[in-house]
């Protein structure tokens, strides 16, 4: 059964390079074209190939409606939290987990800092557009039309000397950001923190959710915080795998 599994399973790669006959397939697989035809007719009959006029065969509109539904009902605050754990565990500091959500980013999760001074920072809480490391990301993803209307429609409240102070630096920012995939606030919302972030991203390549690693002065230097960015950004990466399903996540056990 596992066998008749795996080579049903095999066709689906082999239609996504394009409409094949059943010699193909069958010489794909290294089956007789009888067992090929009989692999194929059971994936028609669940929507997952069709067969043209041609006789070829194709990838069905059931696997892209299966595929969208899945990407839908991804948790990505599931998939991420156990590499946000293990990235804490790593570094002790406080990590977060941020989407943009209706014209807001939102932090989804936090793992606090071992240590005794932590950040005030909560789920839930909407983070500062103009300098937070997660917003940044989030927002530099965007089309350039809709970054530079943004831009325009924001408030630039002055929380330290190192703010964001106007709409130009604000995209100058964000051009920046977009073109080295990662972001900093170094200050810029409270003096005494600091914070690196990455991106987590779809099988689309789009940034789909932003990770900090944030840590005040008495803990760690600004310098010092920055050595973790090669860290935080392979813990982004593992979460853009699983999400997008170029690697595994955790298996039934």
């Amino acid at each position: 059964m596992s066998q008749t599994v795996d080579r049903a399973l095999s066709i689906l790669p082999l239609l996504a390079e394009g409409p094949a006959d059943l010699g193909r397939v069958a010489d794909r697989l290294g089956v007789h074209k009888s067992t090929a035809l009989r692999l194929l007719r059971t994936l028609h009959d669940h929507g997952l190939v069709y067969r043209q006029s041609d006789q070829r065969y194709r990838l069905g509109a059931r696997l892209f409606a299966l595929a969208q539904e899945a990407m839908e009902n991804l948790d990505i605050r599931e998939i991420a939290h156990p590499h946000l754990v293990r990235l804490n565990e790593q570094c002790g500091h406080t990590v977060h987990l941020a989407v943009h959500e209706e014209n807001e980013v939102l932090y989804i999760d936090k793992v606090d800092s071992r240590y005794p001074v932590r950040m005030y920072s909560r789920i839930g809480k909407p983070v500062a557009l103009t300098v937070a490391a997660v917003a940044k990301l989030l927002l530099a993803d965007l089309p350039e039309p809709e970054r530079r209307a943004l831009a325009e429609r924001l408030d630039y409240p002055l929380y330290t000397s190192r703010s964001t102070p106007n709409a130009p630096a604000f995209l100058k920012e964000l051009e920046k950001v977009r073109e080295q995939g990662w972001a900093t606030d170094l200050g810029g919302h409270e003096e005494s923190i600091n914070c690196v972030a990455a991106p987590v991203r779809g099988a689309d390549g789009r940034v789909v959710a932003a990770m900090s690693v944030s840590a005040p002065n008495v803990v760690v230097t600004a310098d010092e915080l920055l050595t973790l960015l090669p860290l935080v950004r392979r813990t982004a990466d593992a979460i853009s795998g699983e999400y997008s399903g170029r690697t595994p996540g955790p298996g039934p056990r």
